[in-house]
């Protein structure tokens, strides 16, 4: 299972190089009124309507093929977690109660006398 993983994170670095050069690559909305005025957009290498559809579609197939590597990845992570709980190593849970509740109830285990004495969870200072 570790050479599907490396190679869904292979192709999901690809494309995600990929997907960001191809949105530097178009061009903006705007700039389809500069070839109102004679920009010349018949001498360009994808015909006289330009390269918005091509790049559009490929831009887009990208995409999704990258949300795909995203979700096999969360998928591999998931899985990951499930088979490191069951062999013994800890997994970090959430607490049900909140961090400012299990302070109080520390300082009022401090001032009535239950937490042990002389110890404290500060590092000591030298």
């Amino acid at each position: 299972m570790d050479w599907m993983e490396t190679l869904v994170v292979v192709v999901h670095v690809v494309i995600a190089v990929a997907l960001v050069g191809l949105v530097l690559i178009q061009q903006g909305k705007g700039a389809d009124a500069g070839a109102a005025f004679g920009g010349g957009a018949s001498q360009t290498v994808f015909g006289s309507q330009g390269s918005g559809s091509f790049l559009t579609r490929v831009t887009t197939l990208l995409a999704i093929v990258f949300f795909v590597t995203s979700f096999s990845l969360a998928v591999f992570a998931k899985q990951r977690a499930e088979v490191a709980g069951e062999a013994g190593i800890p997994v970090v849970q959430e607490s049900k109660q909140d961090p400012v509740d299990q302070a109080a109830d520390k300082v009022d285990a401090a001032q009535t006398g239950e937490a042990e004495s002389g110890k404290s969870d500060l590092p000591e200072l030298e």
